[in-house]
């Protein structure tokens, strides 16, 4: 028997909307645990008293998810999001694969679920291109799935921003009590100095501070950008980055007319951020984001991309093959996502509206 747990959910994202938007799921891997937690996530009816949900997947392999699950939901497949069934007991479902049932016994990515991952996004940013949905969650992949399956990208963020045509775009891992966004994202430690420039900083910096204004709702941002050395490099004692090119960055913002400190100690930073002093951290690497972030929303958090022309937000997790088909996967981060998506998606139009 499937079991409910009220999580702590972000009251924000909460909140019953009138105009409730359409939100796609793509089901991510289905020999990983996307199908199990998309159950167990669109098992809770708050889900639909915020937006429309639709599933980008697999009939087969959801229906087998919901058998295994004991859920109460019907799974119907629709052609077309306009088409959705509106019932907290139906999963509308418009199918991207034919796959065999038993590839969810297979605990490891194959070409075909390679193509079929791959494929859900392709139709859901189409779908969200082209405004039959308002925005996009995608549940998590892997790039050896990518790989064997014969594409070119390595993830999501990749080949979403390729579908969208988007050159400038940037990671943000948001939460309840932090958000940080990265300035470089997946590179050994050792090329991140060489990395950095002005311009990048700079640019993550805007994406930052427009996201927060017109998908968060939040109209003069407080923002926060840390430095990469030791106490920030201590007067360039332990490096010179913050003073060559992490500083006139963070001066040509104020210059700008932005609310923003830096750079910052990290190791100061991300506490005074979560005592709501920022409403986000502009980090230089991955993990020096990352960590603090997963410290606290380790179940909870949400990934989200910055600089799309379409809302994408994903759990910030992985496919955890080691657990698949146990029973145990926790749907927390799938339905922190679809919530940020539907609130940006509201966000967004009265931005637009105004």
């Amino acid at each position: 028997m499937l079991t409910i747990t009220l999580f702590n959910f972000s009251d924000k994202y909460m909140k019953p909307m009138l105009n409730r938007p359409v939100i796609g799921i793509s089901m991510g891997d289905p020999a990983g645990i996307g199908p199990e937690i998309l159950v167990k996530a669109l098992n809770n009816p708050k889900i639909y008293s915020v937006c429309q949900p639709i599933v980008i997947g697999d009939s087969t392999i959801l229906k087998k998810a919901v058998k295994f699950l004991s859920a109460p939901l019907n799974i119907t497949a629709v052609d077309h999001p306009a088409n959705a069934i509106a019932d907290s007991k139906t999963i509308s479902i418009i199918n991207g694969s034919d796959l065999a049932e038993n590839v969810t016994g297979l605990s490891f990515p194959t070409i075909d679920t390679g193509k079929a991952m791959e494929n859900y996004i392709i139709t859901g940013v189409n779908l969200a291109k082209n405004n039959e949905i308002d925005g996009l969650v995608t549940c998590p992949i892997t790039k050896t799935g990518l790989k064997i399956a014969g594409s070119k990208f390595h993830g999501h963020t990749e080949l979403i921003a390729e579908q969208t045509d988007t050159r400038e775009y940037a990671m943000m891992l948001a939460g309840k009590r932090l958000k940080v966004v990265l300035v470089s994202i997946h590179i050994p430690l050792w090329k991140v100095a060489k990395s950095l420039s002005i311009q990048n900083i700079s640019q993550t910096i805007r994406l930052t501070q427009d996201s927060l204004v017109q998908r968060f709702g939040i109209p003069s941002p407080k923002l926060a950008v840390a430095g990469l050395n030791p106490h920030a490099g201590e007067e360039s004692m332990f490096g010179d980055e913050e003073e060559k090119i992490i500083a006139p960055a963070v001066n040509l913002a104020k210059e700008q007319g932005l609310n923003i400190d830096g750079p910052l100690a990290p190791d100061t930073v991300f506490y005074h951020a979560m005592n709501k002093k920022y409403d986000a951290v502009i980090c230089m690497y991955h993990d020096q984001g990352l960590i603090p972030f997963k410290m606290v929303h380790f179940k909870d958090g949400v990934n989200t991309t910055l600089g799309l022309p379409i809302i994408r937000t994903s759990v910030d997790h992985g496919t955890a093959y080691d657990i698949t088909w146990k029973g145990i996967a926790d749907p927390t981060s799938l339905m922190e996502a679809v919530y940020m998506a539907a609130f940006q998606a509201n966000n967004q139009a009265n931005s637009r509206d105004k």
